[in-house]
C-alpha cells in the first residue's frame, strides 16, 4: 500500500530543496553581475566633447584620457584639433587604449576653474583619473609617441639586439632612454615608476658584442642613458644602489648641451642645477655646431651644471634678457639661476674662435673660484618665461572691464556729460583696456 507524506514530512523537506537552488542562483547571479562589472568601455576613436554633464564620469569610466581645455578663439587651439583628429583614433587602438577629448572652457568656466586651467590650450592626460600636465608636442605623429610613453610598461624586457634597436626605434626622440645592459629588472623598477612621465626605461638581457661597440661600454652591469634627438650617450659603471642610480637618472634626463626654447624651459623649471648659458649669433651654424660639441665634452666633466645654448637668431627676446643682441661681441656664456641673477665671468666676457675648449675650461674655473660679476635679468625669469601665456582669469577681468565700459559709455551715449574731462577718462581706458587684449600666445607657438 502507497502512502502519502505526512504534512510533517512535507515541511521537513520543503526547506532543504531551497538550500540546494539558492546557492545556484546566487552563483548564476554573481556570474551575470562580474560579467557586467568587467564589460571594458566603449572604443572610442574621435574626439569627445565633455562640459560639466559629463566630464567627471567620462574621466571615471576610462583609464587614460588626454584632455584639451580649449577657447574657440585662441588661434594655437585652432591648429591643434586636426591634429586631436587624427591621434585620436591610433591612440584608440592601442593596448591601453588613450581617449583624447576637449572641453570649452572659455564656454564651461566652472569646470575649468575646478582642473586648475589658466592659459589656452591648457592639455591634461587623467591616468586613473588622477590629472598630470602635458607640455609635449602637438603634432598627431609626434603627439602619439608622445602619449604612449604614459601607457607603456614600467621596465621593457629586451632579449636580443633587434628587440633594443625596435625600443629605441619605437622610443622616439622626444624622451630619454635608459638600458640596464645585464641589470636586473628589480634594481630600477622604483626609479622607472617615479621617472616614467619624463624617461624610458628598460633592461637588455641577452645582446651582442656589436651593441657594446655601438653604445660605447666595456663592461656589465652598465647602465646607459641615451638621447636619440641628440645624438649623445653616457655610460654609468655604478654603484647601483638607488640614491647613485637616481642621481645619475636625474643629471641625464636633459642632453648634455640644451638648445634654450619655450619646450626646454619647461624641463629644466624642474632641475634645481645652475645653467651654463651660451649664447651665440646662430645656433645653426657651423661654427655654433662645433662649439656646441665642445659644450657636450665640459658638460660630460661637469655634471653639477646644466650647460645650455641660445641663438640670438633663434630667440633674440630672450638673449636680450642677458644684455646680449646683434651688436655684441658672440659667442658670450653666462651662468644663470633660472629666476632673476646671472653671473659673468671676469675676463671670459665673449668666446674667441680659437682654442674654444680651453676658453671654457676658463671660463669655468673663474666661475667656481668666484672671479665673477652678479648681473639682474632685464626681462622674466625662467618661470616667468613659462608663465608668459596668459591666462584664463586675465581674460575675464578684461572681458569684464570691457563689459563695465561699454555700459558706461552707453549711459554717458543717453544722457551726455556737461565736463567732457569723464568721457575724455572713459575712452582713453577703453582704448588701454583694448591694447591689453593682445594675447602674447597668438605670436608664440
Amino acid at each position: 500500500m502507497i502512502t502519502h507524506p505526512s504534512k510533517e514530512m512535507k515541511t521537513r523537506h520543503s526547506p532543504l530543496i531551497l538550500i540546494k537552488t539558492t546557492p545556484l542562483l546566487l552563483l548564476l547571479l554573481s556570474i551575470i553581475s562580474s560579467a557586467e562589472s568587467t564589460t571594458p568601455p566603449e572604443k572610442i576613436n574621435t574626439v569627445l566633447e565633455l562640459d560639466d554633464s559629463n566630464f567627471d564620469s567620462t574621466i571615471s569610466a576610462y583609464d587614460y584620457v588626454f584632455v584639451d581645455f580649449y577657447a574657440p578663439w585662441c588661434g594655437h587651439c585652432k591648429r591643434l584639433a586636426p591634429e586631436l583628429d587624427v591621434a585620436a583614433p591610433i591612440l584608440a587602438e592601442l593596448k591601453k587604449p588613450i581617449v583624447i577629448a576637449k572641453v570649452n572652457a572659455d564656454k564651461y568656466t566652472r569646470l575649468a576653474r575646478k582642473h586648475e586651467v589658466d592659459g589656452f590650450p591648457t592639455l591634461k592626460i587623467y591616468m586613473h583619473g588622477v590629472p598630470s600636465d602635458y607640455y609635449g608636442p602637438r603634432k598627431a605623429e609626434l603627439l602619439v609617441r608622445f602619449l604612449r610613453k604614459f601607457v607603456a610598461p614600467d621596465v621593457t624586457i629586451l632579449n636580443s639586439d633587434s628587440a633594443i634597436r625596435e625600443f629605441v626605434e619605437e622610443a622616439g626622440t622626444h624622451f630619454p632612454l635608459f638600458i640596464g645592459f645585464g641589470l636586473n629588472e628589480t634594481v630600477m623598477s622604483n626609479l622607472a615608476i617615479k621617472y616614467k612621465k619624463k624617461a624610458w626605461f628598460s633592461v637588455a638581457s641577452d645582446f651582442s658584442d656589436d651593441v657594446m661597440v655601438q653604445y660605447d661600454f666595456d663592461k656589465i652591469p652598465t647602465l646607459v642613458s641615451i638621447h636619440p634627438g641628440y645624438n649623445d650617450h653616457t655610460v654609468f659603471y655604478g654603484p647601483f644602489e638607488e640614491e647613485f642610480l637616481e642621481e645619475f637618472i636625474t643629471q641625464n634626463l636633459l642632453p648634455l648641451a640644451v638648445p634654450i626654447n619655450h619646450e626646454t624651459l619647461k624641463v629644466l623649471k624642474d632641475d634645481h642645477r645652475k645653467i651654463v648659458l651660451t649664447i651665440l649669433e646662430d645656433d645653426s651654424e657651423e661654427k655654433s655646431q662645433k662649439l656646441i660639441k665642445k659644450l657636450k665634452a665640459a658638460a660630460s666633466a661637469n655634471r653639477d651644471l646644466v650647460f645650455g645654448y641660445v641663438g640670438v637668431k633663434q630667440w633674440e627676446e630672450f638673449t636680450e634678457t642677458f644684455g646680449a643682441n646683434k651688436e655684441t661681441k658672440l659667442p658670450k656664456m653666462i651662468v644663470w639661476d633660472g629666476d632673476e641673477e646671472y653671473h659673468s665671468v671676469i675676463g671670459s666676457e665673449s668666446i674667441e674662435e680659437e682654442d674654444q675648449g680651453s676658453q671654457i675650461s676658463q671660463f669655468l674655473a673663474g666661475y667656481r673660484e668666484g672671479r665673477t660679476e652678479r648681473n639682474r635679468v632685464s626681462g622674466p625669469s625662467l618661470m616667468g618665461y613659462i608663465n608668459s601665456l596668459i591666462g584664463v582669469k586675465t581674460v575675464y577681468i578684461i572681458v569684464f572691464l570691457v563689459a563695465m565700459l561699454m555700459f558706461f559709455q552707453h549711459i554717458t551715449k543717453e544722457e551726455p556729460l556737461r565736463v567732457g574731462t569723464r568721457d575724455q577718462a572713459v575712452h582713453a581706458t577703453s582704448s588701454e583696456a583694448e591694447r591689453s587684449e593682445y594675447r602674447p600666445e597668438d605670436k608664440q607657438d
